[in-house]
């Protein structure tokens, strides 16, 4: 199979590694520009290693594109974690189209967060799909699904670098062999189940100690490692990742308030919510390092019936 691959990041570079690795012919590599300063990306470091052809354009949406992968002449082209808009026109030009991975059980969670929102709405079990791109945003014909448990411990990085990556690359390749043999079959995504959530950012990810504690400890495991649920302490930015929770079974049971650190367990900090108690491993100060929370902690002052800020 010759085929296209437009990606980026660990993820584009393992899908190339799973199709080279089988024997297909990797025809180009199409990856957004580095920005000046930033990392060198991983798919277009191994691309290159490999005197592969690599296509580095500002845009897919003018001529430009079209004309490199029509030159390409490939039977199929495989999105591995796509930023860039790629417009419907230039994935129809593969003999076989195109073909794109997305980290959950499409309809829902369009957007680009798709990891982040299951895990803060509480939800048990998400998973990934292989469709067809079209112009609109995750709205393309399924061509298969996998599905995915969330376990109680899960955060954003487990659920994706344990299950849902592995999973994708294997699926990817799996739908490549059914496009290519003519096997596939295509259904549409039903609208009225569709949702759509934008970007986990910041804004989103402040803790509100007056929700309960099983909505602050999802907020956190679906905010780790980006983009850190945070509060406020003494007028700074608080992060906290790697997180337990203790939920009491009567009310009488309940100590402290919301947001009051109850003291430490070795590096874990034990902090008060609604319901119970929230062990924190890891904290981090505005733009600083992580740290151990107690060590972090007690550096800036912080002992037992120190509240956070609302």
């Amino acid at each position: 199979m010759r085929v296209a691959i437009i990606g980026q990041q660990p993820f584009g570079k393992a899908v190339l590694e799973a199709l080279l690795g089988r024997g297909d012919d990797v025809a180009g590599v199409f990856c957004a520009p580095e920005g000046a300063g930033s990392r060198p990306d991983a798919l277009r470091a191994a691309a290159e290693a490999l005197g592969l052809n690599v296509i580095q354009l500002p845009s897919l949406r003018g001529d430009a594109a079209h004309v490199a992968i029509r030159d390409l002449d490939v039977d199929l082209a495989v999105m591995a974690y796509v930023l860039q808009f790629a417009p419907q026109s230039l994935l129809e030009v593969p003999r076989h189209g195109t073909i794109q991975y997305h980290p959950s059980l499409l309809p829902k969670h369009r957007g680009p967060s798709s990891i982040n929102w299951p895990i803060i709405k509480g939800e048990t079990y998400t998973g990934l799909t292989i469709f067809r791109p079209t112009d609109g945003l995750d709205e393309g014909p399924i061509i298969l699904q996998k599905v995915v448990d969330i376990t109680p411990e899960d955060t954003v990085g487990t659920l994706y670098f344990n299950r849902l990556f592995p999973l994708g690359v294997d699926a990817l390749v799996e739908a490549a062999d059914l496009v290519f043999s003519g096997r596939h079959r295509e259904r549409s995504q039903d609208e009225n189940e569709a949702t759509y959530e934008g970007w986990c950012r910041d804004e989103s990810a402040r803790i509100d100690w007056n929700h309960h504690g099983d909505l602050i400890y999802n907020l956190i495991r679906g905010c780790d490692p980006s983009p850190g649920a945070w509060t406020r302490l003494e007028g700074e930015k608080l992060y906290f990742f790697d997180a337990k929770k203790t939920l009491t079974r009567r009310f009488a049971d309940v100590v402290g308030q919301p947001g009051e650190v109850l003291g430490f367990d070795e590096e874990r900090a034990l902090v008060a919510v609604r319901g119970g108690v929230l062990e924190i491993a890891r904290v981090r100060i505005g733009s600083d390092p992580k740290g151990g929370a107690a060590t972090v902690l007690r550096s800036i002052g912080v002992t037992a019936g120190t509240v956070m800020d609302s």
